[in-house]
């Protein structure tokens, strides 16, 4: 046997995202349960009714709404004093839009609802394209890996290294190891003015990385 020479190596992979979930809530409060309930249940009716609207326009990839929750609840003041019963109702939605500029304008349009919260949205990659990417992204880590054992074995006057083990980052030794920070990297970046009614959501690049650990053999030169 030559030489041991172990490397680790990352390469990166970015898409622009396809999908863009978003996280909404409607809900309401106040001093009357029935009132409370009956508000939140209407305005939980209004926005599945827009949802339906886009799913049958084809701008969603997928939806869903889970049940109306009710809970009462007796809030304190700064003074410590506890206030009179508060009731509130809430249903929680996710949307997957596929139309992202549809996903800018509908948001933009229901964010005026006194009843609804928007919580966020997830950019994303379909499944056949993340698959697509997160290969590219392990290919080229493996070929990093290699060109990184070529120069160690050449900084030594060894002979050209041949592969003796290869395996995802921290798998090499069997040892738990941290996850990279650039391993998956998803960023949003929101475009608004206070100033103006609409809000427009801008995705950022989706970064997909692959760190792997490889050990070589470098024979003596000759």
């Amino acid at each position: 046997m030559g030489t041991l020479i172990t490397v680790t190596a990352t390469a990166e992979e970015r898409a622009w995202p396809e999908l863009g979930a978003v996280q909404l809530s409607v809900g309401a409060s106040g001093a009357d349960r029935q009132q409370v309930v009956d508000r939140t249940a209407a305005a939980h009716e209004r926005l599945l009714a827009e949802v339906r609207r886009l799913d049958a326009e084809g701008a969603l990839e997928q939806w869903s709404a889970g049940q109306l929750r009710v809970w009462s609840q007796r809030p304190f003041n700064a003074e410590g004093r506890q206030l009179p019963v508060v009731h509130e109702a809430r249903g929680e939605l996710e949307l997957v839009f596929r139309d992202l500029a549809a996903l800018s304008a509908w948001v933009s349009e229901q964010a005026a609802g006194e009843e609804l919260s928007l919580g966020g949205v997830d950019w994303r990659l379909t499944e056949a394209t993340a698959a697509r990417v997160r290969e590219t992204a392990q290919r080229r880590a493996v070929a990093e890996a290699v060109a990184k054992a070529g120069v160690y074995a050449s900084a030594l006057g060894l002979g050209a290294p041949s592969p003796v083990e290869l395996a995802d980052s921290g798998l090499l030794d069997a040892r738990p190891t941290p996850m990279p920070k650039g391993h998956l990297a998803r960023s949003l970046a929101f475009a608004a003015d206070a100033s103006q009614p609409a809000t427009e959501f801008v995705p950022a690049e989706l970064v997909v990385a692959a760190t792997v650990e490889a050990r070589f053999d470098a024979p003596p030169a000759g």
